[in-house]
């Protein structure tokens, strides 16, 4: 989401090591009234940034809406209630999913300014990575998406 008064994002290539999508639902006591029909190893369980970390969203395919999801394009859609976990778990979730705790945040114009300054490379969002790729693969071919060689890349910038 990005308007006027801010930014956030999600961080799609950080796993919560140690952590089970379905340790999670039961951690929630949301399990009590249904049957897990999932095989937990289906939803990653990621960190998506350092901003109220206990805050779950799922980044989903647009196959799946509920009455809180917030759809990002026909592609995809983000969903932070208790139902989409309980769809998830029961087996009646997208098709497609991350499960995410914690985002990302920028104050107003915070994010702006970084992509004017070029602190931000920017590649369009594809379905295979975002929700397939190995978590420790995707900053690699993102930047293979953008014809970018990672060694030609220096943490220093400035104008020429």
């Amino acid at each position: 989401a990005h308007d006027a008064n801010g930014a956030m994002g999600l961080v799609i290539n950080h796993t919560l090591p140690g952590l089970e999508f379905e340790e999670l639902v039961e951690q929630l006591g949301i399990t009590s009234d249904i049957e897990i029909r999932l095989d937990s190893d289906s939803v990653p369980v990621m960190s998506g940034g350092p901003v109220e970390a206990a805050r779950g969203f799922v980044l989903h395919s647009g196959d799946f809406s509920r009455k809180d999801t917030v759809k990002i394009d026909d592609l995809y859609s983000v969903t932070g209630t208790v139902e989409a976990l309980k769809d998830i778990a029961t087996g009646n979730g997208p098709d497609n999913m991350l499960f995410i705790l914690g985002y990302a945040g920028w104050s107003a114009g915070q994010l702006d300014s970084e992509m004017q300054q070029n602190a931000w490379l920017v590649v369009d969002p594809d379905p295979s990575l975002i929700f397939h790729a190995n978590p420790d693969k995707k900053w690699d071919m993102a930047i293979e998406k953008l014809g970018i060689d990672p060694l030609m890349l220096s943490s220093e910038s400035g104008r020429a």
